[in-house]
């Protein structure tokens, strides 16, 4: 836990960032609060960010049907800009891990890295605390 009382989620941003071209991490809420961000992106523009990754997750779930005859899920967004990528996918319930990276990242090794931490983050956050075995203080 953080001095806030929130769970310290940093692990999943920082294994991201191990990959080659890796350059900024967020945790979103699906209503667009930031909920962590890695060290070296300002609070401020975290917090742009993740109200941005927010609206993306949105406009990419509603034309998910476009891909699939209507049926499709969305599964990744990515986003190709003059500077780099964006890598945007669901991180459980309501949450939402965005990544950004230089050009030359190598794309499949970030979208497999990101799934591994998405799928850890969610076991990490189902996990119950484990309770007393009796033993009183």
């Amino acid at each position: 836990m953080n001095p806030a009382g929130k769970p310290d989620l940093s692990w999943v941003l920082n294994d991201v960032l191990n990959v080659r071209g890796a350059r900024h991490a967020i945790l979103v809420s699906a209503d667009g609060l930031l909920l962590e961000r890695s060290s070296e992106i300002p609070r401020d523009d975290a917090e742009t960010n993740a109200a941005a990754m927010s609206s993306m997750q949105s406009l990419s779930r509603a034309v998910a049907g476009f891909v699939a005859g209507g049926k499709g899920t969305w599964k990744q967004t990515l986003m190709e800009y003059d500077g780099g990528w964006i890598f945007l996918i669901a991180a459980g319930s309501g949450a939402y891990l965005a990544v950004s990276a230089a050009l030359d990242v190598d794309m499949e090794v970030m979208s497999i890295r990101m799934q591994q931490q998405v799928k850890a983050l969610g076991q990490a956050l189902s996990t119950q605390p484990r309770q007393s075995a009796g033993a009183e203080a």
